[in-house]
């Protein structure tokens, strides 16, 4: 390989350019041909501002400024940056929290969810019986006029809580239509359930063997598949129903995209994640972020399932700062599967499993120990953010392990992060501590799925999940999420279940693990900033900061536990704009 030396001219010529820029820059920021306005763009005054910044605690008032926090301190600190075209907020009975950053969610699931059928039970959905999901497909295939052999897809069905007590099977989804593929995603995103014709076009029949880290569920006493597939089986369904929006024409795309921004930007979020993405859609969401500024930050995360997308992750590039609201933010790697869909990979047998299950069904690993141990040593020594997605307390043995292995003794910031951590043990937090690892808890599990985990790991296990006291008690840093769209991103719900930990039957599951609502709101905004290596510029109302900002309906901190879910959000303001205002 050589180098062209550039000649004496066009080094001057360079220079020359480099100086042009230089003084177009600096006039632009208010050098010699022009000054900046001295005066904010916002300035909200109010008795409840939560700063979540011991240095500005207490202040009355808020000064922005372009994208950034300008001031914070007093009516009279602010009152001074007011000018003729400054935006006044009285907040009055209102609060002022810094923008919701989402620890943990799946932005492009939220997005193919947008045109399926919502088959949630209550109050995420309508759906309390399996004959009510066969109803609503049936409408649903007359009132749209969905031609035969296209697909019928629908998320959110729950079998804890259908009156059945079981997930829909083939045969109920036969009984919607027999000439549509229909495959239904079970709540926690980690089972998919089927009918004959989308089982025909999987492949799966008799013959068909169980995928490593998958189960066909059979017919009992048979090996027809039912039509209940798990883990790596039911990415055949699941999969292309998710990439399907991807791969929607570009303006298509683009409005989908939009649509899921406002829609997160309605719960107050200003940053939210991606946290499994294929490859080609953390392309494209990269490529979309060179043409199209973002209301939001979308923080993407490539998953690693096996060769072929390590092969794949080479053409996708790890940036540290976002643009037009797009990075890929580190990598994502799924070691087990979900409590609620009883495949968490835990060391000691469920109290009750599967339907079928031997009385010693601990579940399984979803990915290949080695494959993973392997691939987490190359992603932290390129200094690479890790999320590795692990419930059940052998998956989190296991997540430990490959990054204590991948740092070999060396002391590294590296924030590799458990994510879900639901049953995580003592030792293990002890462990997470020692080696730099942020558990992320799934905090709203407690009311959820909170009544079902107490049938399924028995009280001394259901009790701790989330172990966020314990946490605390150790100086472990964690953050808390909603797994958004396995349930809504509602950061207020979240924020008070952690802090009751009520069931849906009011039973307070592990009473010593709750939060206070100070604890709760720094889980969210800068734990979360800490979590993504972007405490520096989020997650507080700090000058220098930038401002996104929400304003809550009343003060979450002045009310009962019970009440923090009903405070509305009525603006949030991302970068210093206001990106989403309630009706």
């Amino acid at each position: 390989m050589s180098f062209s030396v550039p000649s004496c001219w066009e080094t001057l010529r360079t220079l020359a350019a480099i100086m042009l820029i230089a003084a177009l820059v600096t006039a632009c920021a208010g050098g010699p041909f022009g000054s900046p306005s001295p005066y904010a763009d916002v300035a909200f005054y109010g008795e409840h501002i939560h700063t979540v910044d011991a240095t500005t605690a207490g202040a009355t008032a808020v000064a922005t400024q372009g994208e950034d926090i300008l001031a914070v301190g007093s009516r009279d600190d602010v009152a001074r940056l007011v000018g003729p075209e400054t935006r006044i907020v009285e907040l009055g009975d209102r609060a002022l929290v810094p923008g919701f950053i989402d620890a943990h969610g799946h932005f492009t699931m939220a997005m193919g969810f947008l045109s399926m059928l919502n088959a949630s039970s209550p109050p995420v959905g309508p759906m309390e019986s399996v004959e009510q999901i066969v109803e609503a497909l049936s409408a649903r295939i007359e009132e749209l006029e969905i031609a035969p052999g296209e697909v019928v897809a629908g998320y959110g069905y729950d079998d804890s809580l259908l009156a059945e007590g079981r997930h829909p099977d083939r045969d109920d989804l036969d009984r919607a239509s027999t000439e549509h593929p229909i495959v239904l995603i079970h709540v926690s995103g980690h089972l998919v359930t089927a009918n004959s014709a989308a089982l025909a076009i999987f492949g799966f029949d008799e013959t068909t063997e169980d995928p490593d880290g998958g189960v066909i569920r059979r017919r009992p006493g048979t090996r027809i598949p039912n039509g209940v597939l798990e883990e790596t089986a039911a990415h055949a369904g699941l999969m292309p129903l998710m990439e399907s929006a991807a791969n929607a024409s570009t303006a298509d795309q683009m409005d989908l995209v939009l649509r899921t921004v406002d829609y997160h930007a309605a719960y107050g979020i200003t940053t939210v994640q991606d946290g499994a993405s294929s490859t080609k859609v953390a392309r494209d969401l990269k490529l979309m972020g060179r043409f199209k500024e973002l209301a939001i930050d979308i923080a993407v995360f490539p998953v690693l399932r096996g060769e072929a997308d390590i092969e794949d992750l080479e053409a996708i590039e790890y940036t540290p700062d976002y643009q037009n609201g797009v990075r890929v933010a580190g990598v994502k790697f799924v070691l087990d599967g979900s409590p609620q869909g009883r495949t968490a990979w835990v060391s000691r047998p469920y109290d009750e499993g599967p339907p079928g299950a031997d009385p010693n069904y601990v579940a399984y690993p979803m990915v290949e120990p080695a494959f993973y141990k392997k691939h987490a040593k190359r992603v932290l020594d390129a200094g690479i953010p890790i999320l590795a997605h692990a419930n059940g307390d052998a998956a989190i043995d296991l997540m430990i392990e490959g990054i204590e292995e991948g740092l070999g003794g060396k002391t590294k910031d590296h924030r590799s992060v458990t994510i879900h951590a639901q049953l995580a043990r003592e030792d293990q937090l002890d462990k997470m501590k020692a080696l730099g690892i942020v558990p992320s808890y799934f905090a709203a599990h407690p009311f959820f799925w909170g009544d079902w985990h107490r049938r399924s790991f028995g009280d001394d296990r259901a009790m701790r999940i989330s172990p966020m006291r314990s946490s605390i008690e150790r100086d472990l840093p964690f953050t808390i999420h909603n797994d958004a769209p396995v349930v809504p991103p509602d950061m207020m719900l979240l924020m008070e279940i952690a802090m009751n930990r009520k069931t849906r039957e009011g039973f307070v599951l592990g009473e010593e693990q709750r939060l206070t609502f100070d604890e709760a709101l720094h889980a969210v905004t800068l734990g979360s900033a800490y979590q993504y290596f972007e405490e520096d510029r989020k997650g507080s109302i700090t000058p220098g900061k930038r401002a996104d900002l929400v304003v809550l309906e009343r003060d979450p901190a002045g009310i009962p536990v019970d009440d923090v879910s009903e405070v509305g959000i009525l603006e949030t303001f991302a970068r210093g704009k206001s990106i989403w205002v309630a009706e």
